[in-house]
């Protein structure tokens, strides 16, 4: 894939995301609009009972303001009206409902005790602050600061306009009074709505499109590919794929491995683990970039396949040479995304021409039980003593591991059996990480593919009997030169960083 379709591709998956947002989020807006409002074309909310046994409940939050630093011609373009309603609990309560200036009701309740509306929960119950005070305050309806207010028996409603300023709302006995129980609802109205649930319905629709070019532009099957081609392959003893599977690993068990070596080699490869961090980053974001792609185009990106296999392979070569991926090898891995003469541990994914769109909405949940296996497999176990103290320990994978080097440093011989074990349990991981990466619509076999080679590909060269004569079949000698020729004649000699 040329870098202009890449680059392309990365701006259409990342732009149609916001975009399709936008153009979701304005419908939304719209049917709202139309669906919503009540017959005065108000959004209301009715709020649970409000109780007090001060003189007045207020509320002077940010939901009651608009900034005063704005110019006035913006409140005036939203066209935003509020409306407050107020019903005594007792019917036979005469109310008073006021909005004024934060400053002017602040100057009015000066030493009085009320309650202020903070916060309303999700159960629509109002959560009050105590501001502790006197019980006695002048009548609200005798004063003359509020821009808007209603007082009466029976139901209590004011429409305001909002404007530019600071300002509060209250709810009072008529007389002010102390004690008070109401049942409260508050409406807004804004002839901006419909206008902008248009603009949004409209903008998101053209960056939808421009988005939806640009991933065009970016799949365009290069000339020369086809259906099912075998990524990164320089060994033309593997240009046929002949097992079942669509993810292919295998390993070479180092005929000459060091005793000690494996204790230093996970220092040794802190350089891999630093790169690794990086490039890891990297594939999480473009198997996002490339779910959007399958998504919309059916397709991988083929640059971005080759990217996040070659992150993959990069990934086993460091595991088996100095984790848990079986400590098997003591040639020190290249930096390299693509496959290396002499590689002791190889990757090899087939890229899919087409995949299924729909496959990428429900893979991570297809692929729960065996999410569930590699986390048996990989992940580390932790316990809790009687004093409360949690210990953690290793992986399945890195006991396994930990028991051949064990084996390895006092014997000099790598227990085959385990070998198999340990390639046939990270053979299964990285089946099931292609398939949640959606690099592969094939579903992993839950079965164990024990061994260094895949069960259906040739092995080249063919593998000679194990051991000399009077060597143990369950175990490879490797001090001996009748070892089992695993790796290439001329890897035999132990490649050190």
């Amino acid at each position: 894939m040329r870098f202009g379709r890449i680059v392309a591709l990365i701006a259409g998956c990342l732009l149609i995301l916001p975009a399709v947002a936008i153009l979701v989020g304005g419908a939304l807006l719209g049917l709202g609009y139309i669906a919503e409002r009540d017959d005065d074309g108000f959004f209301d909310v009715s709020l649970n009972r409000m109780e007090t046994l001060t003189p007045a409940i207020t509320a002077e939050d940010a939901d009651f303001r608009a900034d005063p630093g704005s110019p006035d011609w913006v409140l005036d373009a939203l066209d935003a009206d509020i409306r407050l309603r107020a019903t005594g609990a007792n019917t036979s309560d005469e109310l008073f409902i006021g909005i004024a200036r934060e400053v002017d009701l602040d100057r009015y309740l000066a030493g009085v005790a009320h309650d202020e509306l903070i916060d309303v929960n999700n159960d629509l119950e109002g959560q009050f602050t105590r501001r502790v005070g006197n019980m006695t305050v002048a009548a609200p309806t005798a004063q003359d600061f509020w821009v808007a207010s209603s007082s009466g028996v029976g139901m209590q409603e004011l429409t305001w306009e909002a404007t530019s300023g600071r300002w509060a709302a209250a709810l009072m006995n008529a007389d002010g009074a102390p004690g008070l129980a109401a049942d409260v609802n508050v409406g807004a109205k804004a002839g901006f709505v419909l206008p902008l649930s248009l603009l949004m319905i409209g903008v998101g629709a053209l960056f939808t499109g421009i988005a939806g070019v640009l991933i065009a532009a970016g799949v365009r099957s290069p000339h020369g590919t086809t259906d099912g081609e075998v990524v990164g392959h320089t060994h033309p003893a593997f240009s046929e794929w002949t097992h079942p599977e669509p993810v292919a690993l295998t390993a070479r068990l180092d005929p000459a491995l060091s005793r000690w070596l494996w204790l230093v080699k996970w220092f040794l490869a802190i350089p891999h683990f630093i790169a690794l961090v990086f490039l890891w980053a990297i594939f999480v974001v473009l198997t996002i970039v490339a779910a959007v792609s399958i998504l919309f185009t059916g397709r991988y990106p083929r640059g971005i396949f080759e990217f996040n296999v070659g992150v993959m392979r990069w990934t086993w070569r460091v595991s088996y040479y100095a984790t848990t991926g079986g400590i098997g090898s003591d040639r020190y891995p290249p930096f390299s995304l693509s496959p290396e003469p002499g590689d002791h541990a190889e990757l090899e994914i087939v890229y899919p021409e087409r995949m299924s769109r729909a496959l990428v909405l429900v893979k991570w949940i297809l692929a729960i039980p065996q999410l569930l296996v590699v986390g048996v497999l990989a992940g580390s176990a932790s316990w809790s003593t009687t004093e409360g103290n949690v210990n953690n320990g290793g992986s399945l994978l890195g006991l396994l591991v930990l028991v051949a080097g064990v084996v390895l440093l006092f014997t000099g011989r790598y227990p085959r059996s385990l070998f198999s074990l340990i390639i046939g349990l990270n053979r299964w991981i990285y089946r099931v990480i292609a398939y949640v990466a959606f690099m592969t619509d094939e579903y992993p076999p839950f079965r164990l593919d024990q061994g260094g080679s895949e069960p259906d590909q040739p092995r080249t060269p063919p593998e000679p009997s194990v051991g000399s004569a009077g060597a143990s079949p369950e175990s490879v000698d490797l001090r001996s030169a009748d070892a089992p020729e695993l790796v290439d004649s001329d890897a035999r000699a132990p490649s050190q960083p």
